[in-house]
């Protein structure tokens, strides 16, 4: 089910791929790449002015690395500002902040993770007449967290390195316009 969604999305950007953007008040998206990681993300972008618009993404995790499950849910505001006067669809810069909060669990012990984070990304959008929606993105990042046990014992044993700090953020979204 998931490849023929895949697949017929692909053939309906090639299918567009002549198209010219229209002029779109908002888009929905999804990121395709999440489920590999067990993640589900949705983005509601809106166009605020010629060369503005407002994305706001959220994300729900359910992962396990090793001995350690994460699950939990993420937010994503991030303003975007088009180079040209064409807002949802072109070359854009976009700011962003993120929170999280999850719940970590080990073989062991509970407890809870939470960060606040953000960056800029450089990307691309392409909104064609059909109305679907392909943007590419990839920027610097910064995240910083703390986890907490919740019952007063000891803390998971998560290493927050590979969360926390300078990382990359990058990503693929598909989806339609209105």
């Amino acid at each position: 089910m998931k490849k023929t969604l895949l697949i017929t999305l692909t053939l309906i950007s090639l299918a567009s791929f002549t198209s010219s953007a229209q002029d779109a008040k908002s888009a929905f998206k999804i990121n395709p790449l999440s489920a590999l990681l067990r993640t589900g993300s949705v983005f509601y972008e809106h166009k605020l002015s010629k060369k503005e618009s407002f994305q706001l993404g959220a994300a729900y995790l359910g992962l396990k690395i090793e001995d350690v499950k994460f699950s939990g849910f993420s937010v994503t505001p991030e303003y975007r500002y088009y180079l040209k006067e064409n807002a949802l669809s072109g070359l854009y810069i976009g700011p962003y902040l993120r929170y999280q909060n999850l719940t970590v669990k080990d073989e062991t012990s509970k407890g809870s993770y939470s960060s606040v984070g953000g960056g800029v990304v450089l990307g691309r959008q392409w909104a064609y007449k059909s109305g679907f929606v392909l943007d590419l993105f990839f920027g610097p990042s910064y995240n910083s967290g703390k986890v907490k046990a919740d019952d007063g014992s000891e803390e998971p044993e998560v290493s927050v390195s590979a969360i926390d700090g300078f990382g990359i953020r990058t990503g693929i979204l598909i989806g339609f316009s209105l």
